[in-house]
């Protein structure tokens, strides 16, 4: 018996059906299943990471979220090529990074400037897209710059 609620009748009379390693190996999927009402439901099982504190430009403090950099990374990448599991990819390497790094307290400044540098070599559309919205861009000069900056780039042998 597991002390899992069954999110369908709360049943704490639930079973584990198959466990694997998900999110490359940083935590475990399990499928469980409840033994009062058949609903099949998963939940995960990750190593409990510190707490990391974003510094916004304003001076404020807020916990870092991986959600928000997706919806900010996915708002840019509208109606281009690049897949959810893409996007999932970018947070999820962005958030390692913070950990990896002992990151307890970051500033806004340099997350935005990791995922543009991941945007970059994602698509250059969704990184324009989300380098106009964070830099704030207050011209059409500043705009131009950075793509010329972009075709500039694009052009230099790697």
């Amino acid at each position: 018996m597991s002390s899992i609620k069954c999110p369908n009748c709360g049943s704490l009379e639930t079973e584990v059906a198959d466990s694997r390693p998900w999110d490359d190996g940083t935590s475990i999927k399990r499928r469980r299943r409840c033994k009062y009402c058949e609903y099949r439901f998963n939940t995960f099982e990750r190593i409990e990471s510190f707490q990391i504190i974003v510094i916004k430009k304003d001076g404020t403090s807020q916990e870092f979220s991986k959600e928000k950099i997706k919806q900010g990374v996915l708002k840019s990448c509208e109606k281009r090529p690049v897949t959810m599991a893409q996007i999932e990819n970018l947070a999820n390497e962005i958030e390692r990074y913070l950990q990896d790094n002992n990151k307890h307290e970051v500033k806004s400044v340099e997350i935005g400037e990791m995922v543009m540098e991941k945007l970059k070599d994602l698509d250059d559309v969704a990184y324009v897209r989300f380098a106009s919205v964070y830099k704030q861009f207050k011209s059409m000069d500043t705009f131009l710059e950075e793509l010329e900056n972009i075709v500039r780039n694009k052009k230099q042998p790697q």
